[in-house]
């Protein structure tokens, strides 16, 4: 079962840096076990357009991408190689995920990883009626401008999917 919460005991670390820097977001808590972006929106119910994805790569130079796309999408690894300026890029190896960045698979947010990476939004963000990221851990979500979050992040809007 959702809820939206106020940003009481179930505050994440991921909502903690956005209250310091004075972002507004709205929280959203689901059962943790759901682990894909489709069953979170449905658990929220809200459609898969407007609960995004981050999704970590890296370059065949062993450089970090941060993608950010609609659950319902597929990343298109050579737009994503274009828009990052690398040759080719790859999924991040799950195993990798939480060293990395901090965040495990199902709960990784483009907010507080353990560094910074070059963060790219896909722009349909920017028509979506509503945009959800990542709280920070699997069953949180946060609902919150993209602008807002770009600006936050240093990330850019980009078009970054399969079509």
């Amino acid at each position: 079962m959702a809820k939206t919460g106020d940003k009481g005991s179930e505050k994440t670390n991921v909502m903690r840096l956005l209250d310091q820097a004075g972002i507004p977001y709205v929280p959203h808590f689901y059962d943790p076990e759901l682990t894909a972006g489709t069953e979170a929106a449905a658990a929220l119910g809200r459609s898969p357009e407007c609960l995004f994805k981050t999704l970590v790569t890296v370059s065949g130079t062993g450089e970090h991408f941060v993608f950010v796309i609609p659950a319902n999408g597929s990343l298109d690894l050579k737009k994503a190689a274009r828009t990052a300026g690398a040759k080719s890029v790859a999924m991040l190896r799950q195993k990798d995920l939480l060293p990395l960045t901090g965040y495990v698979h199902g709960g990784c947010s483009p907010v507080g990883m353990k560094k910074p990476f070059p963060t790219w939004i896909d722009e349909t963000a920017l028509i979506t009626d509503a945009f959800f990221c990542s709280a920070g851990r699997r069953g949180a979500q946060m609902e919150l401008s993209p602008q807002a979050l770009a600006d936050y992040i240093g990330a850019d809007f980009a078009d970054l999917t399969e079509e």
